[in-house]
């Protein structure tokens, strides 16, 4: 089982708290227009935030258990349900004629593309879907502290929540280790439900990501066809700096001379 399928029904409760990126996401459609295409769509924590602004969002996803519960929430505010395409596909093959002048690959996205090769195919299909004078924008972590920090697979109690389909509580824990050679996080998530009679039931949730470094990325974008026009270390905008906890980057199609 995927990891999207195994953790669905607990992923938006769990990030319910994480709006900081929504107002540079509203004020970018705003700057740039729509309609606003997104890679890794998931439940539509970012398309709802957009199409109540008032734009028209298509959002792809891999994992349909994501994009059901998406679907399920269109039910609740039909308002919205004419600005908001869902589309189930791979983005490495996802093919279509369609150009955005926003693209958006919000909250860790790329980091589930782990060999170069990958990457790179990636980020070419997002610069045939951007149009010239379009913007694509890639929101990662910095990944300086997780590289310092010592592994001491040690289990991290992370947050409580309730589980909205059944009211059951929820206890989230991690146990992560960091591969520096291959520049990979190794997370095991650990879910325990407590249900009505007192019970607990465990669902363990291993997934890896990719880390990626800014120069790194700087060139991955060239090698795409991209220009790096900004990079910030938050989604207020402050300075990609030491110490900051992001790694936003702001990319344009580059000219052709």
């Amino acid at each position: 089982m995927s990891f999207y399928v195994t953790i669905a029904r607990y992923y938006d409760a769990e990030h319910q708290d994480k709006t900081d990126d929504l107002l540079m996401y509203s004020e970018l459609a705003n700057e740039y227009g729509g309609p606003v295409f997104e890679v890794g769509a998931g439940t539509g924590r970012v398309m709802f935030h957009l199409a109540k602004a008032g734009y028209e969002v298509h959002g792809i996803d891999i994992e349909p258990a994501m994009l059901d519960r998406a679907r399920k929430l269109v039910e609740s505010q039909p308002a919205l349900k004419n600005r908001l395409t869902f589309i189930q596909d791979d983005v490495l093959k996802y093919k279509t004629d369609k150009r955005y002048p926003l693209v958006l690959v919000p909250y860790n996205g790329l980091m589930h593309f782990h060999d170069q090769e990958q990457q790179l195919k990636v980020l070419r299909r997002l610069h045939e879907l951007t149009t010239d004078d379009g913007l694509l924008v890639l929101d990662l972590p910095n990944p300086a502290d997780a590289f310092a920090a010592q592994d001491t697979d040690a289990m991290i109690f992370e947050k409580t929540f309730l589980e909205p389909d059944t009211g059951h509580l929820v206890m989230q824990y991690s146990i992560s280790s960091v591969d520096r050679t291959d520049q990979l996080i190794r997370i095991n998530w650990i879910y325990d439900e407590v249900g009505g009679d007192g019970t607990v039931k465990r669902t363990l949730a291993p997934v890896n990501f990719r880390f990626f470094f800014y120069a790194e990325v700087r060139l991955l974008l060239r090698a795409s066809g991209f220009t790096v026009e900004a990079v910030y270390g938050s989604p207020e905008l402050d300075p990609y700096e030491d110490g900051c906890e992001r790694m936003i980057v702001f990319a344009r199609p580059t000219i052709k001379s």
